[in-house]
């Protein structure tokens, strides 16, 4: 695997041997199936850039996560052109990452990048949940005759059958999607957007308790008053400091495997965008490593 130099990588710190290397950031700018706005091939390049304006303190934590984290980027690497082809890439190096005992993030790029991302994890462990924030069930077959389409996605992880789903957000859903909801509430439980204010928060520990867990954070989750860049903004969605406690309280409980952030369409001169999903990326391995048993 070829890297990024340290200070051209996620972050950019300066490079130093006594930090030892846990996570490895996968730059996977797929972009095949977006059905409204474009430009998530440009997500990691310009994740990976806002995060070098991330503070590496983190003040809730009171500790800079990166120096026991430890942090290498892949450099950016050809795509495979074939939708089918590039999910089984991905799926490839995650494998290798596992293999060498190192926490993959992956920054897509659309999100059909998941059900590639998730594939080794599914052939290791005997059962696997997804924590997954979205403004879309993403539970279609198909979207306009296409199988691993982003709106999909959840479809596609759900076709291991050891996989379970727990997602926070959803507030946009077709018939279709609701009827397989409704078949398959042992696999699939939904924190509804329009419910936020009710949920309890205190529940998930009974359901990712001892869990292998793989987080999968669309960012059209977000509300798109914070976050328009993407390419189907939903109104009603997640705020900031509504977003973390959930993360926070999984991570607690449970064994975070793996993770990836996806959906980011760039919109030129808006930095402020890039930088939440910079910085969510860091919150992530923060509360990963910090409660990691």
């Amino acid at each position: 695997m070829n890297y990024l130099n340290q200070k051209k990588g996620f972050l950019g710190y300066e490079a130093n041997s006594k930090i030892k290397n846990k996570v490895i950031i996968v730059p996977f700018g797929l972009e095949k199936t977006v059905s409204y706005g474009g430009g998530t091939k440009n997500g990691p390049k310009e994740i990976i850039k806002a995060s070098h304006q991330v503070e590496l303190y983190d003040e809730e934590l009171k500790t800079e996560p990166y120096k026991t984290i430890g942090i290498k980027t892949l450099k950016p690497f050809p795509i495979k052109k074939n939708i089918k082809k590039a999910v089984e890439q991905l799926s490839k190096i995650n494998e290798k990452i596992i293999l060498k005992k190192k926490f993959p993030l992956v920054l897509g790029g659309e999100h059909s990048i998941t059900p590639g991302a998730i594939a080794p994890f599914a052939k290791k462990h005997k059962e696997l949940f997804l924590l997954h924030f979205d403004a879309h069930a993403d539970l279609r077959e198909h979207y306009k005759g296409e199988k691993l389409s982003h709106a999909s996605a959840i479809k596609r992880c759900l076709d291991f059958k050891n996989v379970k789903v727990v997602s926070f957000g959803i507030r946009n859903l077709s018939l279709e999607e609701m009827k397989f909801y409704k078949k398959n509430t042992n696999r699939i439980k939904i924190f509804w957007g329009k419910d936020k204010k009710n949920w309890n928060l205190k529940k998930l520990s009974s359901i990712f308790k001892k869990k292998n867990v793989y987080i999968t954070f669309d960012v059209d989750g977000f509300d798109a008053s914070i976050m328009p860049a993407t390419g189907t903004p939903e109104p009603g969605g997640l705020l900031w400091e509504e977003v973390l406690p959930i993360i926070k309280n999984v991570c607690k409980c449970s064994n975070i495997v793996g993770a990836d952030i996806n959906e980011l369409a760039p919109i030129k001169n808006f930095d402020s965008y890039n930088f939440l999903v910079a910085k969510l990326a860091y919150k992530i391995l923060a509360y990963t490593f910090e409660f990691k048993n």
